[in-house]
């Protein structure tokens, strides 16, 4: 089955206000909640209502590091809004009362309790004093995959250790050069805290241009270009014994490129819209895979983040074939209430993702497919 990627082509209609955090009556239940105080956690029922909680709670300038975009923000905005691009196709009077059972999956052969996981992003200690140990904690409870930034708050081995309990694993995000020395002794601490794999950022060879972060000075640190081939991945890959996930795939050219190169997993994402604006969305690329080269998802494990909110947005990228779906500001924005924040969204999210699946008709999520969704729907909108 193949899908026409007119659903993407630029429709004039109306223009209309863009909504990051839909009006579902959280104002009119918290909005009396002061500025710099956070409304109790149970009262908390989706995600985006974290991200309402720490736009009040957090400074300016360190919600801005977690909110900003690339240039004017469109592919920021895509990413959250290509979802509602594609309805959903539900199937009634079907059996989805084992639909739980299907939730757990494997990742690279590891167990995780649900296909999705925290995505890389740096600086927990802006929402928390805990920094990613709340992260830390938060994925080992609710036994998922975490996958900690290099550019933490914290030291490595504390994170890790912050999760010594877990179930599932910990993956370590790294942006890497050309300095062999530097990044055998980088790959040596990754071994040796207990990472499962390294997660290769490969979308940011140059500085991304960040208008709102530069208003408020919490822009990139390093504004040099980096060298970055698939020359050096292999040269990367024979200095660890850890698999490595290139983490920043935009297109099927580069996804095949990943296979052909060896590649174990790969991760579909455009740093959540925060690297080089009017990049494509991971569902767009997804559905990109899909139509020009399938195959891609039964030779190597893949993975996308970008924009997630909502059950639905996971069932859809699941329906394409990838095979773990990473969130990453809402966990941002939740642990501005530590490690019971963090375990919240999971709770959230899975409760979201077995109802949706139900609601929607699968009966197992392992097989869920894109016959699910519409993906010839066109009701595209102007900007």
């Amino acid at each position: 089955m193949r899908f026409s990627l007119l659903a993407f082509a630029t429709v004039a209609l109306a223009a209309r206000p863009f909504l990051e955090e839909p009006d579902t009556g959280i104002d009119d239940a918290l909005g009396n909640t002061p500025d710099g105080t956070l409304p109790p956690l149970e009262s908390m029922v989706g995600l985006p209502d974290f991200q309402w909680a720490a736009r009040r709670y957090m400074n300016t300038s360190a919600f801005t590091y977690y909110r900003n975009g690339a240039a004017g923000e469109w592919s920021y905005r895509n990413n959250l809004e290509v979802f509602q691009r594609f309805p959903l196709r539900p199937r009634v009077l079907r059996d989805i009362t084992n639909v739980e059972a299907s939730l757990p999956t494997t990742i690279l052969g590891y167990n995780t309790s649900a296909p999705f996981f925290i995505s890389p992003c740096a600086r927990g200690g802006y929402a928390h004093p805990d920094g990613e140990l709340g992260l830390a904690k938060g994925a080992s409870s609710g036994q998922i995959l975490y996958m900690a930034s290099l550019f933490s708050s914290k030291p490595m081995a504390d994170i890790y250790a912050a999760g010594s309990n877990r179930t599932a694993p910990f993956f370590q995000q790294v942006y890497l050069t050309d300095d062999m020395n530097a990044t055998q002794q980088l790959f040596k601490q990754i071994e040796d805290v207990g990472s499962k794999a390294i997660v290769l950022t490969i979308d940011s060879p140059g500085d991304g241009i960040r208008h709102r972060a530069a208003r408020y000075s919490v822009g990139s640190a390093d504004s040099s270009l980096s060298l970055l081939t698939w020359d050096l991945f292999h040269k990367y890959g024979n200095m660890t014994k850890l698999p490595i996930i290139p983490k920043g795939i935009q297109t099927v050219e580069d996804a095949r490129e990943a296979v052909n190169n060896g590649a174990k997993a790969i991760f579909l994402s455009n740093h959540g819209g925060r690297q080089i604006d009017q990049s494509p969305s991971s569902l767009e690329v997804a559905l990109e895979i899909y139509n020009k080269d399938p195959d891609v998802f039964s030779q190597t494990e893949v993975y996308a983040d970008g924009g997630v909110r909502y059950g639905t947005d996971i069932l859809k990228l699941l329906s394409l074939g990838v095979k773990a779906v990473g969130v990453g500001r809402p966990f941002m924005y939740a642990n501005v209430y530590g490690a019971e924040g963090v375990e919240k969204v999971i709770d959230i999210l899975k409760y979201e993702l077995l109802n949706d699946a139900a609601n929607l008709g699968v009966a197992d999520l392992k097989k869920i497919g894109p016959q699910y969704v519409n993906w010839a729907a066109t009701n595209v909108w102007s900007q």
